[in-house]
């Protein structure tokens, strides 16, 4: 039998963190038609950019077809337009739709209401030293760093 201790396990405990974080948010973000999955596409496009499906993929760190499906329902809830890439034609070019757009606000009191109340408690050194170690954890995980994810042979 194995003892796992989660609360000792980074990857456990900043996985709980993340659903939690993407609880709260959840219930807010659904009065204004978005998910906490929309995001990261949202914060790219907020900043007035047109950007490729591709693009998004990357800079949300996700698969393609993860993305098309993202896409695809925040279009069809209003919150993004499509045109063709004129300098590609096999691509389109998403942005933000007025009314998303109209939502910046909103989106980031609903963000920074969730992060207050995660950090609660916290010191200003606390906080910027946990978003170092996270930011550090990244770089570890998503680089050369990263282990192999297959299994060893039994």
């Amino acid at each position: 039998m194995i003892d796992f201790q989660k609360t000792l396990s980074a990857g456990h405990m900043t996985s709980r963190a993340a659903r939690l974080f993407s609880r709260v948010a959840d219930r807010r973000l659904k009065l204004i038609g978005m998910a906490p999955g929309q995001l990261p596409v949202y914060y790219e496009l907020a900043k007035g950019a047109q950007l490729t499906q591709k693009a998004l993929a990357e800079a949300a760190a996700v698969e393609q077809p993860t993305m098309a499906a993202t896409l695809s329902r925040m279009e069809r809830d209003g919150l993004l337009n499509r045109a063709p890439d004129l300098k590609d034609k096999r691509s389109s070019l998403f942005s933000l739709t007025p009314a998303a757009l109209g939502n910046a606000a909103l989106v980031r009191q609903i963000i920074d209401d969730g992060n207050n109340a995660a950090l609660a408690g916290f010191s200003d050194a606390e906080q910027a030293a946990l978003l170092d170690m996270l930011n550090r954890i990244i770089a570890n995980l998503d680089g050369s760093n990263s282990p192999d994810t297959a299994l060893p042979p039994k």
